[in-house]
């Protein structure tokens, strides 16, 4: 297909660093200080030559083909604030990285228009909301292998969770409490919950590579990326049998699963107690997240949907 020029935001680093993976040139809004949602082309992540820096007052001068929001902010505020009415007429999609908060089946996607693309993350995802008259498709992530890092030295296991105590029961964190004992907590925030801190996305499997196990103590979200690069690393999973997650550890073979949390503690001092068992269940958790998670597979995902999205567009013009 012939290559775009998309306007979006910096919603999540590491997604957008898969996404722009896609051959395609990426127009990032931002401010001045960057602050959330706003970040361009900031951090640490290594981005390519087709990601830019576009500055809010200048989007409007912007050519471009189509628009990618992430958040409901960007699509009822930002498009009226910062676009034309011609750039507002451009093919549009609509990234749903979350699950409904306010009801897990009755919610209706506050996005409502036959003539955006809805793409949900996970299959749980587009299960639990409802889209009502929106199309609707899942791509699932994608996620550039790391390589094989696992020695899993140290007997602890590793939780890699974002503000978890400022986000409460959601992700986890009364969960975590009960088991910090045998786990180091990193990602923003980790400090106010007794962890350790941030680690850099570069650096992050290598520093995860030296635990046993990676435990996902989140009750209610999508599946997060972090979960898959542990796998891509050689981590086996211990975590909470919830949403999309079922779908991807599977019980004995990559990992451990239970709504029991005790009975997930009992898993967690077993592959404490049996490095070589754990060393096992993360190499078949390698192989899971390659098949499924292959970056390769997401940059076609996404090239076949903004191929649908913006031909869809030029048949209603030329109707």
């Amino acid at each position: 297909m012939r290559r775009l020029k998309i306007l979006t935001w910096h919603t999540h680093g590491a997604y957008l660093h898969y996404l722009t993976q896609a051959p395609h040139d990426f127009y990032v809004m931002c401010k001045p200080g960057r602050p959330p949602g706003y970040g361009g082309r900031s951090g640490h992540l290594p981005w390519g030559d087709n990601v830019h820096d576009l500055p809010v007052e200048r989007a409007r001068f912007q050519p471009l083909d189509c628009i990618l929001y992430q958040d409901d902010p960007q699509y009822f505020e930002d498009r009226e604030r910062y676009l034309t009415e011609a750039q507002r007429r451009l093919p549009a999609l609509y990234i749903e990285h979350d699950t409904p908060r306010e009801n897990p089946v009755e919610q209706r996607h506050p996005v409502q228009d036959a003539n955006v693309m809805l793409v949900h993350v996970t299959h749980f995802n587009r299960l639990m909301w409802d889209s009502g008259r929106t199309p609707s498709r899942v791509i699932e992530h994608g996620v550039i292998d790391p390589g094989y890092r696992y020695t899993g030295e140290l007997e602890k296991g590793l939780v890699v969770v974002n503000n978890i105590r400022a986000r409460g029961r959601r992700l986890g964190y009364d969960v975590y409490e009960r088991t910090r004992s045998l786990v180091d907590l990193v990602g923003l925030g980790a400090q106010e919950a007794g962890g350790i801190g941030e680690v850099l996305h570069a650096d992050l499997p290598a520093f995860a590579g030296r635990y046993r196990f990676l435990f996902n103590p989140i009750r209610w979200t999508s599946l997060g990326l972090g979960v898959i690069e542990a796998m891509m690393a050689g981590l086996p999973v211990v975590a909470l049998a919830t949403t999309e997650m079922v779908t991807v550890v599977r019980d004995g073979v990559n990992g451990f699963l239970d709504t029991d949390v005790d009975a997930l503690v009992e898993r967690m001092k077993y592959l404490l107690a049996a490095p070589e068992e754990a060393a096992r269940l993360g190499m078949h958790a390698r192989r899971a997240a390659l098949e499924r998670f292959d970056i390769r597979r997401f940059v076609r995902d996404w090239d076949e949907a903004l191929a649908e999205a913006t031909g869809m567009q030029r048949e209603r013009f030329v109707a």
